[in-house]
Parts: structure tokens; sequence; C-alpha cells
């Protein structure tokens, strides 16, 4: 029977540790600060006890900054490592896009009042054919 029960703890871990374990989180506090406030959802269901334990193939959701993690629980850590072993313990179901290159942004901004970069300030006489273009009638 002891066999057997040092098994099954040692497939499941406290679930503020797992997402520290994980890196989703810098510190275990941080994690536990969230599940307490009602946050996550473990397989749909809300859940606000840091105390419960992460088993394998539970889905957790939560919001993480501007987006929202949907996280499947494939391996349960030992301990928190490195960034390539802490990404082997989950599965991500829906990833957060990709960041933009500063490249993209400026592309993606480009409009008729930005100036290249180092043209310095517009002369009044920019200014002008700035505002003529936006409002022919002034």
């Amino acid at each position: 029977m002891d066999a057997d029960a040092n098994q099954i703890a040692s497939a499941s871990v406290r679930l503020d540790k797992w997402l520290w374990y994980a890196r989703f989180f810098k510190t275990r506090g941080l994690a536990t600060k969230l599940i307490s406030s009602g946050k996550l959802r473990i397989n749909g269901e809300v859940t606000s006890k840091p105390h419960r334990q992460a088993q394998i193939g539970q889905v957790l959701t939560f919001a993480q900054g501007p987006y929202i993690r949907v996280i499947r629980i494939d391996e349960i850590g030992k301990c928190r490592g490195p960034a390539a072993e802490a990404a082997t313990l989950y599965t991500d179901l829906d990833p957060p896009p990709a960041r933009k290159t500063n490249k993209e942004v400026r592309l993606h901004n480009s409009g008729f009042e930005n100036r290249l970069i180092g043209a310095g300030r517009p002369t009044k006489k920019d200014r002008r054919e700035t505002t003529k273009l936006k409002d022919p009638f002034s």
C-alpha cells in the first residue's frame, strides 16, 4: 500500500508549485496569489485553492498579461529547472501570438505623417503641407 501511495503522491504536486516549476510565474507567491483570486480554471472549474493537486492531463486556463493561457499538464516536475526543461512539462493548447519585430511595427504604423528616423522635427512648411493633406479646405 505504501508504494501505491508514493506513486500517487509523485504523480501530483501542489498547483502553485507546478505553475512555478513550469515558469509561468517568477515566484511561487505570485502563482498562489493568482489561484487564490479565483482566476484559474482546472478543466473548466474555477478554483481558489493553491494547495489543490496538479495532475497529468488537467487543462489549466488563466490570464497571463494580456493573454489567456490554455495549458495541458503533460508531466509533473520535481523542481524548478531551466526554461527548456520547463517547456516539456506542458502543452500550450492556445499559444499567444508571436511578437512583432520592430521593423514590422514600423511598417504597420507607416502613414503620411510618419517621418524617417533621424529626419528631425518638421518645419513650418512640412506642418502646413500635412495640414493641407488632412483638411484640404483649411
